[in-house]
Parts: structure tokens; sequence; C-alpha cells
């Protein structure tokens, strides 16, 4: 099971062909939209499918529920090794946890910056200048949940308030929380509302199309496909998120996905030969690519074929990933995720009180522990 767009399922059919022509294993693959990703249980997949593609943020619920398989398994520490160092940023140890693998990145992303070259001369380097195109017109933003979250943590970071991953602490300073709204709040009065029902394929799809006005997306999860020569009207380009700190682009809140193994397979130990193949560096800048796939290994990333075919996406993103936040991971954060998001938006939608809505996200954040969830429910959430 994976995603449905081009850039989540397209690679990973193209993949098992080859892999159905070295193995005579074959596999299929089902999708589903990437709302249904971002929330879907993860154990009622793993109930279903043999080989899933998941998010990291899912991974203390994974270890929680039993349902993955761990790759980390004796004799293959090598190749293990392998895939750790070519990770782009922190991708390959954000699977990582309680000193288990629970999957291997196939598919690196952080928000970064789009940005029209037949446009704009260069793409903004200071938030300010974004501003600027903003009351412009030029400028959109996607902040459907959970994306209105992912805002707010990458201008935390960037700010140099980078959130919490430890659900025992506040999530974020009340200051410095309510200076991060005000700032979402600042560009969001500067775009269409419609914004805050857009995630980042419907507002790359505006940018992209004929006759667009729109010619940056300051915070946006690169899609690779757009940046290809063809795939719309208007190529797209894609760059280091502008700066609205003063330490570079970093704190990009940390996306794309990892391949993983169902622990009711009847077919496990294919299952993890197929996933250590399909995350290896040569798969990866290889078929994986050349199927619109957005690889998770430096290989690729580093690789002149793969820039070339993609306007070097990877080259001129690469910062952004290299310092890009890994969210918080517990069994409990996807609850908090979508409850974060949904506050954070009905608090900008509805003109409420900066202090107000950090509290209650630091509340919500607390109340998403493990001991908070289980005692809340009498000793079994």
């Amino acid at each position: 099971m994976t995603w449905s767009h081009p850039r989540g399922y397209d690679p990973m059919v193209a993949c098992s062909s080859l892999w159905e022509q070295k193995t005579g294993i074959a596999i299929e693959w089902d999708k589903r939209s990437l709302q249904d990703f971002e929330s879907f249980p993860v154990e009622e997949l793993a109930r279903a499918y043999d080989l899933i593609v998941i998010d990291h943020p899912h991974v203390g619920q994974i270890t929680a529920e039993r349902c993955l398989e761990p790759l980390d398994i004796a004799g293959r520490e090598a190749e293990r090794a392998a895939l750790s160092s070519g990770s782009v940023g922190r991708s390959y140890p954000s699977y990582t946890w309680q000193g288990r693998q629970w999957a291997f990145p196939i598919d690196a992303a952080a928000q970064v910056q789009a940005w029209r070259p037949d446009a704009l001369d260069a793409p903004p380097a200071r938030w300010s200048e974004v501003l600027d195109l903003a009351r412009q017109g030029g400028v959109l933003l996607p902040l459907r949940p959970p994306h209105v979250l992912m805002v707010f943590y990458t201008l935390a970071g960037n700010l140099g308030h980078s959130c919490t991953t430890d659900p025992s602490h506040d999530l974020i300073d009340l200051e410095a929380g309510s200076e991060v709204l005000e700032t979402m709040r600042e560009i969001a009065s500067l775009v269409e509302p419609a914004c805050f029902e857009m995630d980042p394929i419907a507002v790359s799809e505006r940018m992209a199309e004929a006759g667009s006005r729109i010619v940056c997306a300051p915070l946006i999860y690169g899609y690779v496909s757009y940046a290809m020569a063809g795939f719309r009207a208007n190529r797209l380009a894609f760059a280091d998120i502008p700066v609205v700190g003063y330490s570079g682009p970093i704190g990009s809140a940390l996306g794309g996905t990892g391949i993983a193994v169902s622990a009711f397979s009847k077919a496990r130990d294919a299952a993890i030969d197929f996933a250590y193949w399909a995350a290896s560096g040569d798969v990866q800048r290889g078929a994986y690519a050349a199927a619109g796939g957005q690889p998770g290994h430096a290989a690729a990333w580093e690789d002149q074929t793969v820039n070339e075919a993609t306007g070097n996406f990877y080259r001129d993103t690469r910062a952004t990933l290299e310092g890009a936040w890994v969210r918080p991971r517990h069994d409990g954060y996807m609850a908090f995720q979508q409850a974060a998001s949904d506050r954070i938006l009905s608090g900008m939608t509805s003109r409420h009180k900066a202090a107000e809505v950090v509290a209650d996200l630091n509340r919500l954040f607390r109340e998403s522990s493990p001991t908070q969830v289980s005692g809340a429910a009498g000793g079994g959430a």
C-alpha cells in the first residue's frame, strides 16, 4: 500500500516490475489518497498488506501496536550501514525507534520553497521578500491540516524556537509560540483564504497551471514531478526555504516516506528483501528516480543525471533537508497532530489570541503523552 500520487505510486510499480524479473516474485500495489495516507490506521493496513509505505511520525504507535516487522535483522548490518550513510538529513534515523529500525527511507522531503523560474529571476531568500510578493498576489501557502501545523513547526525552527519532541514538556514556549503564530497570521492575511483548504498538491497545481499569477510557495513539501519539463504548463523550480530567522534554512519539518513490512505478513522474508533492495542507492538513483520517484537516498540526490532531469531539484533543496527537524513520534502523536492542526486553523480564522492558541497546543501536547493517554483511559488506551 502506498499513496495516490505519481511520486508515491509509479516508482513502486516500476521497481516491483524489475524485482519480479530479478526474483520471480510479483508485488501488486494499491494506493490511498494523501489525506488517508496521513491519517489511516497503520494496523489496519498491516493486516491487509505485506509492504506499507509509512510516514515517520507513526513509529511510536506502530511500536505499541506491534503491527510492523523490525528491519534490523541479523546478518545484514553492512546493508543497513550503507542505507544509514546514504541518509538525506535525518531521514534514516527518523524511522529508528526504541533501538529498532521500522522502515527504510525511500522518499526524502521537507518543507522547501517552490517558485516560478519563468516569472522570477531568483527565489526569495528572506521572509520579507515573500511578504512583498504576497502583497502583489503572487503567493500561496498550503494551510489545510496537517500542513498548517507543519508551517508552524518550520517557522518555529527557523526562528530558533524548535518545538520539543518530548510530551512531558510544553510543545513550545508561550512567547515564542505566539511569535510564530503572529508570523503565520501576517502571511495568511496576504494570501487567498482558499489556502486554508489547500494541501501541497493543490498549491502546486495552481502554480503550475497556464496563466497562473502565483509565483511562490515559500513553505511547501516539494513534489519533484512539478520540477520536470512537460509535467504541467508551468515548470516549477525548488529552492531552500526563505529565512525568517538568522541561521540559514534550518528547522523545516521533515517529511518523506519509508517502506515497512507488516508483522502479519506471510511473505515476511521476501518483503524484507524487497525493502532493502528498493531503498538501496543504486535502485534509488536508477529505476526509482527514473519512474518519477523522489528518492530517499543521497546517491540519487547527488546524481548528475537525476538532477538534470529535475532542474536541480535535489541540489537546490539539499541544505534545507540537512537542517530539517524530526517531528515527535511517540504513541499518541498522530491524534495530537490532527487536534493541533485544527486548533491552529480555528485560532487563525477566528482571530483567537495567540497566547490562548499556544496554551491549548501545549495542553494538547502534554495530553498526547502515552502515560497521560493511558491514565485518561483508565489503564488502557
